[in-house]
């Protein structure tokens, strides 16, 4: 009887607490049903609120690099999910829409994919990053609202292992994957494993880590000093190109100077 009445209590101080805020002169029992009816309306309402509902809009945030001509830019949802995708020019970029209009930014010069982020690299210092994060964002915002595929036809490999690889090679393989790859995605680049030779590692840095001023030092002090610690075989670490690259690259600093010199 007592631990009823003492509810009975609780509860009247509760609703007089929740009601302070507003002063009403109840004169009659038809007027206080309606009070009640409006603050179990509010109550409801306020409950309605606090439920989750899904949110329709994105929002891209960007992060800066060690190259200064590649910007990150984060949409708070998977990209890939796993491994990476490389464009270095429009011509690579078939298999992704988001990617082509992306090469639609003026100033753009290629298009990394990560597992959550987007990469882009500028062409040249004269070429203003407000400008292409104003249209890059809202090519990455329309195009995550589309719900379309990121890639048509395409899967990016999660593991450069392989079972055909010999003892020291799937060493080497491993280390990257889980010690030296993650470490460079989050500045935005990738490490791809090209060959091994001779004592040397072939890689091919991609990402912001393509023309990076400090890609040489990542490659030398970081890169071939942890694979030579752990991996006795290694001697050297060496930074190559695909054949179709240097063919790319070359088109494009032949094509820069002519707008220079113009």
């Amino acid at each position: 009887m007592a631990a009823s009445f003492r509810r009975t209590i609780l509860k009247l101080a509760l609703l007089q607490e929740s009601s302070r805020s507003v002063r009403f002169l109840v004169k009659d029992r038809s007027q206080y049903r309606f009070l009640w009816s409006v603050q179990k309306h509010n109550i409801q309402v306020e409950q309605s609120q606090n439920k989750p509902f899904p949110v329709r809009w994105l929002s891209v945030c960007t992060e800066d690099t060690p190259n200064p001509r590649s910007l990150k830019f984060l949409p708070g949802k998977p990209v890939l999910g796993t491994g990476t995708l490389d464009f270095p020019n429009s011509s690579s970029a078939d298999c992704s829409s988001l990617a082509r209009n992306l090469f639609q930014v003026e100033g753009v010069k290629s298009v990394f994919f990560g597992p959550d982020f987007i990469t882009l690299t500028k062409m040249n210092d004269d070429v203003e990053w407000a400008d292409v994060k104003q249209h890059a964002i809202e090519i990455i915002t329309k195009f995550f609202e589309s719900g379309e595929a990121i890639t048509t036809g395409v899967t990016p490999p999660e593991s450069n292992v392989s079972e055909e690889d010999d003892e020291i090679v799937s060493m080497i393989k491993e280390l990257l994957d889980t010690r030296i790859r993650p470490t460079v995605q989050e500045d935005g680049g990738d490490v791809i494993f090209k060959g091994f030779e001779d004592g040397t590692v072939k890689l091919k840095l991609v990402g912001s880590c393509t023309g990076c001023p400090s890609s040489n030092v990542t490659l030398k002090s970081g890169i071939q000093n942890m694979l030579r610690f752990y991996i006795p075989e290694v001697d050297d670490v060496e930074q190559v190109e695909d054949e179709v690259d240097e063919i790319n690259m070359n088109v494009f600093l032949e094509l820069e100077k002519k707008l220079k010199d113009s």
